[in-house]
């Protein structure tokens, strides 16, 4: 892991040109992460919000235990759990799928290509959040096994069988789709 500024920062520095620099760089996978996780756009950019807030008020705290972008995610993980968590949520929220406007191409090989994108998302996002969770984290974002069970806190034994299964089960449940004629 290389060394990231963050972790020398002095009380003197400028906190708004760091958070402005944080929230380029890593503002969409924080948002993107956020949306994965509660599967809602205005939640997400509620907690985005959140997570920024929170990196702005314990921007010294940082110690580069971990890289930057794993610490942002663990924040909003955390806040997006507790989000799920709130007895609002659970009670006031009705709707529990995600409608997408767009248009589409004319082209059809960019509308299959779509489809068969919609269709894995929509197959990713039916497997248990613990499977989810783990996919997204490695394959989306990158992370390592090590650096998933730091955000996680869990084993990294752990995060293999994980993977492992959520692959498995993906592939299961889009094996399935396709002999049913999707």
């Amino acid at each position: 892991m290389e060394p990231h500024y963050l972790q020398h920062l002095s009380g003197g520095s400028d906190k708004d040109v760091i958070l402005g620099d944080l929230m380029t760089q890593y503002g969409n996978d924080v948002w993107n992460f956020a949306f994965f996780l509660t599967r809602h756009a205005d939640a997400a950019d509620d907690l985005t919000q959140d997570v920024f807030l929170s990196v702005y008020d314990k921007l010294y705290s940082f110690r580069g235990e971990c890289s930057v972008k794993s610490w942002l995610l663990t924040i909003t993980r955390n806040k997006s759990l507790n989000y799920l968590k709130s007895a609002f949520i659970r009670k006031v929220t009705l709707v529990d799928y995600v409608i997408r406007k767009g248009s589409s191409r004319s082209a059809e090989a960019e509308l299959f290509d779509r489809l068969e994108t919609r269709h894995i998302w929509a197959t990713l996002m039916r497997i248990p959040r613990k499977f989810r969770e783990i996919l997204l984290l490695n394959a989306h974002y990158q992370l390592t096994n090590k650096e998933i069970s730091i955000l996680l806190e869990i084993p990294e034994a752990t995060v293999k069988t994980r993977l492992h299964r959520a692959r498995k089960k993906l592939s299961d449940m889009l094996n399935n789709d396709y002999q049913g004629g999707e």
